[in-house]
């Protein structure tokens, strides 16, 4: 069954020529909410800091905080792209991140090109790519537009084709930094649908977001990170009320939309 298992884990990332810039440091430490430190003489921000975490079959977890609270690294880890400083992360089932959909797209290829691209790029074998290809095309309406290079089309259409390719495959393990937006009103409902059916088939479901409503409805438990660290960890109401209800959220909630 798919599990993640963090012991202990620490991710820091090294700041080559800034051991003398003291001011710096400290208002990196109060605007950015990572801490900073030094390791083997170098200086460190550390981005998570000694977290320890456990999500089973069937969790749906949310991440909340501030803007450099740790949400993004720990999303990152989760997904692979970073590894541990200190300790050890276990993640146990096929994963896929929607933190950034255009990763592997070549703004020279076409569309179509730029599917069979994305499509390895979350895993998928040279089977599945031509079982799936077809579908990703069609669900991205771009017609003829798929034979022209990515570079020419449109931010709406750029992100339509991301999204058809990045929701194509339903994974064990889903993380999510926000809900995904196309941009494009007319294709909006049908990926939002889309999108929905993919949260509720996932085993596990990780979701970074500003947004109370969107937390309560896809999350049963919600983690409050600051720092670096675990500030609250719980049932996502109790986590959700504690972290938007606090005097300085005001200016910080989004206005309209998720």
């Amino acid at each position: 069954m798919p599990r993640i298992q963090l012991d202990h884990v620490t991710v820091e990332f090294p700041v080559f020529n800034a051991a003398t810039r003291s001011l710096k440091n400290r208002i990196l430490n109060t605007v950015v909410g990572a801490s900073i430190g030094k390791r083997d003489g170098h200086v460190v921000v550390r981005g998570l800091d000694d977290v320890s975490l456990t999500i089973s079959d069937g969790d749906r977890i949310g991440l909340v905080g501030h803007n450099g609270a740790g949400k993004t690294t720990l999303l990152r880890l989760l997904s692979g792209i970073y590894t541990p400083t200190v300790g050890s992360a276990t993640i146990d089932g096929e994963c896929v991140s929607l933190i950034n959909t255009t990763l592997g797209i070549d703004p020279e290829a076409t569309g179509r090109e730029n599917i069979r691209l994305r499509a390895a790029m979350m895993g998928m074998t040279r089977a599945e790519i031509r079982e799936r290809s077809e579908e990703i095309a069609e669900f991205s309406g771009l017609g003829e537009f798929l034979d022209m290079p990515f570079r020419t089309y449109s931010t709406g259409m750029q992100l339509r084709l991301a999204f058809a390719a990045s929701t194509s495959i339903s994974p064990e393990i889903l993380i999510m930094d926000e809900w995904l937006s196309t941009g494009d009103e007319d294709f909006m409902e049908k990926a939002n649908t889309r999108l929905r059916d993919i949260v509720s088939a996932t085993n596990i479901l990780v979701l970074a977001s500003h947004s109370r409503s969107l937390l309560l409805e896809n999350c049963q438990r919600v983690i409050w990170l600051e720092h670096g660290k675990f500030r609250m960890d719980g049932p996502a109401r109790e986590v959700a009320d504690a972290y938007f209800h606090r005097p300085e959220a005001a200016s910080l909630r989004p206005i309209g939309g998720r």
